[in-house]
């Protein structure tokens, strides 16, 4: 009697027929590595390798922001065996670049070191001897997303312009990268060890060296504004794995609660609510970000203009900006 094929196979065998029958067509999801071990009941390595098997015969590919999707059968390549990479062939930063084009287009929960080794087409225990485990790789992942755009040359005679850089660069690569701003901020009082991320802070020291600040209040703007842009992306990061979980843009998920919606605002409860959502205001995370930004740029302006306590009666004496 021959052996019952290994669980991955009898997975991507499952899929396969659904996008062969004409279930999934060229363009949708299929079931994402989470929604594949709540359904079949595997471990997420299992639902890893199942998808590697599918993008191997190309019948699937990642698409940023949404998850995997079938692919037009006019645009796939040919069926091939993923070719086997010899250790000599693989170091850290293909280990790393590997795992960031995984987490752009899949989330950070598809990152495993067994995904990047089926990727790499290598053995998982290859990885190791140059990444010791996922947290370390996710850490490198870090670090490597910063570095991917030089330090801004900072405004002359301007603390604020050349802070609101930095900022704007931090929010592109958030945006570029939705999984980072979870791993950046997983502590702000205890950051974890990031290279990249430290020469950033000294960048913004260094903007904010002459103003006449004692060290803990310099740290304080500088890891403040970090907060705020990395809290902001983080909804963004939310937004994107909600959809690959669930096949749904936030905006689709507002239209389910529509009808609830506008009884809530019909309540009476909300009056400032419902003038607002009457007027046809909608919200932009870009427009929340610009506009926090420049508030949190203008409190730290009025701290620093206030200057020292002085006596009752007696006027502050502006610092130099």
């Amino acid at each position: 009697m021959p052996a019952e094929p290994p669980p991955y196979l009898r997975i991507a065998a499952d899929i396969r027929a659904r996008i062969h029958s004409g279930q999934l067509r060229p363009g949708d999801r299929v079931p994402s590595t989470r929604q594949i071990t709540e359904e079949w009941g595997v471990a997420m390595a299992t639902a890893t390798k199942a998808l590697a098997a599918l993008r191997r015969e190309g019948l699937v590919h990642p698409v940023t922001g949404a998850g995997t999707v079938v692919t037009d059968p006019t645009h796939r390549a040919p069926r091939r065996r993923a070719p086997r990479t010899t250790d000599t062939h693989i170091d850290q930063r293909s280990i790393v670049r590997t795992a960031i084009t995984i987490a752009d287009a899949e989330g950070r929960t598809a990152v495993s070191m067994r995904r990047v080794a089926a990727e790499l087409g290598a053995g998982t225990m290859s990885l190791y001897r140059h990444v010791p485990d996922k947290d370390e790789l996710l850490r490198l992942m870090a670090d490597a997303a910063f570095a991917e755009t030089p330090l801004p040359e900072p405004s002359r005679h301007s603390w604020r312009r050349s802070l609101e850089k930095l900022a704007h660069q931090h929010w592109a690569t958030y945006q570029q990268h939705p999984w980072l701003a979870p791993i950046a901020l997983t502590s702000l009082a205890e950051p974890p060890l990031l290279p990249t991320g430290m020469a950033h802070l000294e960048w913004q020291l260094t903007a904010l060296d002459g103003l006449g600040l004692p060290q803990h209040t310099a740290l304080h703007i500088a890891v403040s504004l970090n907060g705020y842009v990395g809290g902001m992306a983080m909804s963004r990061s939310m937004e994107r794995e909600y959809t690959r979980e669930t096949g749904l843009t936030t905006r689709q998920r507002h239209e389910t609660d529509r009808a609830e919606f506008d009884t809530l605002l019909a309540s009476g409860r909300f009056p400032k609510l419902a003038a607002t959502a009457a007027s046809g205001i909608t919200l932009d995370l870009d427009q929340l970000f610009e506009f926090g930004l420049q508030r949190h740029l203008d409190g730290i302006t009025h701290h620093l203009t206030r200057g020292p306590a002085a006596p009752a009666g007696q006027p502050t004496r502006p610092r130099r900006r």
